[in-house]
């Protein structure tokens, strides 16, 4: 009884060896992970090009698959190996690529919270608060593992970039802080018709201490997207878009526990 490595292990290892670059481990691991099958020694002739009809390669369960061009082949690779063969994949901002490289210290092709704390900074280089770290890997770690693939990240990247542009609008005097008159009017801007008391008590409750009071970047994020989310699930109750809704003590237990990302 003969043993073969199946159709997409082997195809894998020529994708692998067909890179400029060859990622040192990324072969042996590709090997070793693929399954072995015992076959008959007689088995019956297939018709010639039979066996190219279906995808050549099969997509691994939960892993993004990406294309890489080389010497007028295409290759198709797991988008892990892409990534730590320095491969930038189709469709991601190169900005983007280059910061998820620099943040993936250990180049395991995926972005850990831990990194994800050690990236991120605010404009007097304060690192972002665990709060907004972790809400940022709920919202953008789709298979719910713990970390961020490229994909994840890159969308993450142009949401910060989003909320950066605002927040920077409003921060007038380029302090690295808005305070309460400021965010007020960002609020405003994007729809919230909230009063000044209650903007005064978001910066009360977020704001950085020290004797100017004010949010820098990362609780406004956190506090934009929170109200976002929480606005979300009030329109779910008020279906008749009045401004009121009629919920029970668990329903609203339920709507602030399921929206705090």
């Amino acid at each position: 009884m003969a043993k073969r490595f199946p159709l997409h292990a082997i195809m894998l290892r020529k994708a692998i060896l067909d890179l400029p670059d060859k990622p040192q481990g990324l072969l042996k691991a590709a090997i070793q992970g693929a399954s072995t099958e015992e076959e008959e020694e007689e088995e019956e002739e297939e018709e010639e090009g039979t066996h190219l009809e279906g995808p050549m390669v099969d997509r691994p369960l939960g892993v993004r698959m990406a294309h890489h061009q080389g010497e007028g082949r295409t290759a198709i690779l797991p988008l892990v190996l892409l990534v730590a063969a320095g491969n930038m994949p189709p469709g991601v901002d190169p900005e983007a690529f280059a910061w998820f490289q620099s943040v993936d210290a250990d180049q395991s092709g995926y972005i850990s919270i831990k990194e994800l704390r050690q990236a991120l900074v605010n404009s007097n280089w304060s690192a972002f608060n665990d709060e907004t770290c972790l809400m940022m890997m709920n919202m953008f770690d789709k298979m719910k593992s713990g970390r961020m693939d490229l994909y994840g990240f890159s969308a993450l990247w142009r949401f910060i970039q989003q909320w950066r542009n605002l927040f920077q609008q409003y921060d007038r005097d380029q302090s690295g802080c808005i305070n309460s008159n400021e965010l007020h009017q960002a609020l405003a801007q994007m729809g919230y018709n909230l009063s000044p008391q209650f903007t005064q008590l978001l910066v009360s409750r977020y704001s950085q201490r020290g004797p100017k009071p004010g949010i820098q970047l990362d609780r406004f994020i956190q506090v934009c997207t929170l109200l976002q989310s929480m606005t979300e699930a009030f329109r779910e109750k008020d279906s008749a878009m009045t401004g009121n809704a009629r919920l029970n003590y668990e329903d609203f237990l339920t709507m602030s526990a399921t929206r705090m990302l």
